[in-house]
């Protein structure tokens, strides 16, 4: 095939929408209590706020990417980053809370139909020798975007530019999103689609019901009092979760293409990744509570608490390279000691909260965020590379997508539990709420531990980081 001349510039136009998503992602927290001040919302509200996003998509990751591979990168990708762009302005410009978490949740299924042709167009119009400077572009927005959503959320809210207040978090992705979508326009190449998926609604319509089950009466209970109606549709996920997987099984065996493809399921490395990635992404949810202890129970400025989490950047980058460097050789033993590390981290801060209470302060959670960042960084590198160690060249796009709404299913759920754990003790202190769920997050890392005797050990690893670059080497022949 043909290169594209203009395949850098549209490169960076992709890399931009990746940055704007994960910035996104993150520019919501620290801006939270003032919406909740403003616009008079329930507790709840903010979980939804925040979660809402994750869980939309985590819902359209994988569709987006099958989508994309049927009708082609470039009108997947315009079509993503409109959804996005028009869900934005629904935000910026939202009265009622209904309206800002519909704006919310739909900004992310833009957000899963837009971020999985990146790597497709990646893998499709980059050769051999271009791809690895090309996979550096789209991996650095990750950690730029972390670090850029909570500080650009903490300047937008303080600022009041235009009197717009919180609202400007959402308005700036506006100009953004006209951007990309002009030079997507002009620099991607229209190529069509070349594989014709069968798209499984019915995977998707039992999954989004299973998840249902779970969220909603988890996320409301606690502010109706936990009628019954809320027990019995948490314990009726487990009959939609058990249908759901009788469903891809019974599609697999028909030819189909399911959601989740069982045979994935088959390598100890995924499904044993995903286990331990599903609690990692779950306990970093408790981030969402820190900020609100600052800002709500300490009287922090959204800046100021914003501030006070940048420096987990640092960690996150170091644990990074550490990752790549060690994780390969240890195995499960180095994902291991990363979550000891993330477990220490989390306890040292639930320390300092507890004893210095209102006299807590950014200098006192430093070495703590940074070690914390530190082992999320390792962790998570090295369950990338394991979940994917195993997988046979064709499997790849599949196993991403699953990989990826692994992440965004933990995010939601971590937000999601620790909300309802903080609000529901929070008429005993702002201290207690949150060591409560600190403690919590604590016990999802402890099980996480457990779950790591299910990954590979050093020689395994070893074979697997071999058998990887054999798949390399044959895909550059």
């Amino acid at each position: 095939m043909e290169k594209h001349p203009l395949r850098w510039w549209a490169l960076a136009v992709a890399v931009l929408a990746v940055l704007v998503d994960m910035i996104d992602n993150q520019i919501v927290a620290v801006a939270l209590p003032t919406i909740q001040r403003e616009l008079g919302t329930g507790d709840s509200a903010l979980q939804w706020i925040s979660a809402g996003y994750a869980l939309g998509f985590a819902l359209t990751l994988i569709t987006g990417g099958r989508l994309g591979d049927r009708h082609g990168t470039k009108k997947l990708f315009l079509a993503g980053m409109v959804v996005f762009t028009g869900a934005s302005l629904a935000a910026g410009l939202a009265g009622h809370v209904g309206v800002l978490i519909a704006a919310r949740v739909i900004q992310g299924v833009g957000s899963g139909l837009m971020v999985p042709q990146v790597l497709s167009f990646i893998h499709s119009e980059f050769d051999e020798k271009e791809r690895p400077k090309a996979m550096t572009f789209y991996a650095g927005a990750f950690p730029i975007g972390g670090l850029a959503g909570p500080l650009l959320g903490g300047v937008l809210t303080q600022a009041n530019l235009f009197d717009t207040g919180w609202r400007a978090i959402f308005l700036v992705n506006l100009p953004i999103g006209v951007l990309a979508l002009i030079g997507a326009l002009v620099t991607m190449p229209s190529r069509p689609g070349f594989f014709r998926h069968r798209l499984d609604f019915g995977g998707l319509l039992l999954l989004t019901a299973g998840l249902f089950a779970v969220f909603y009466p988890l996320v409301q209970g606690r502010e109706l009092g936990w009628p019954t109606w809320s027990i019995v549709l948490m314990v009726a996920a487990i009959p939609l979760f058990a249908i759901f997987a009788l469903h891809q099984r019974m599609l697999a065996k028909r030819g189909g293409e399911p959601l989740v493809p069982p045979a994935l399921l088959k390598y100890r490395s995924l499904s044993g990744g995903q286990a331990v990635m599903l609690c990692i992404n779950t306990a970093v949810g408790v981030f969402f509570i820190l900020t609100l202890h600052l800002q709500l129970g300490l009287g922090f400025s959204p800046l100021e608490a914003a501030l006070t989490f940048a420096p987990s950047t640092i960690g996150i980058v170091a644990g990074n390279v550490m990752g790549m460097q060690l994780a390969p050789k240890l195995g499960r033993a180095f994902t291991a000691v990363s979550i000891v590390v993330l477990l220490a981290s989390l306890v040292a801060i639930a320390i300092v909260v507890q004893v210095l209470g209102k006299d807590l302060n950014i200098w006192a959670l430093l070495a703590p965020v940074i070690g914390f960042g530190l082992g999320m960084g390792a962790v998570l590198n090295s369950l990338f590379g394991v979940s994917m160690s195993e997988i046979q060249m064709q499997q790849a796009g599949a196993a991403s997508g699953l990989v990826n709404t692994t992440v965004q299913l933990g995010t939601a759920t971590g937000i999601a539990l620790f909300g309802t754990v903080f609000f529901s003790r929070l008429g005993t202190g702002f201290e207690y709420a949150t060591v409560s769920a600190i403690a919590v997050s604590a016990g999802v890392l402890v099980l996480a531990l457990l779950f790591t005797t299910a990954l590979p050990g050093k020689k395994q690893a070893a074979q697997a980081a071999e058998k990887t670059g054999e798949h390399a080497e044959a895909s550059a022949r």
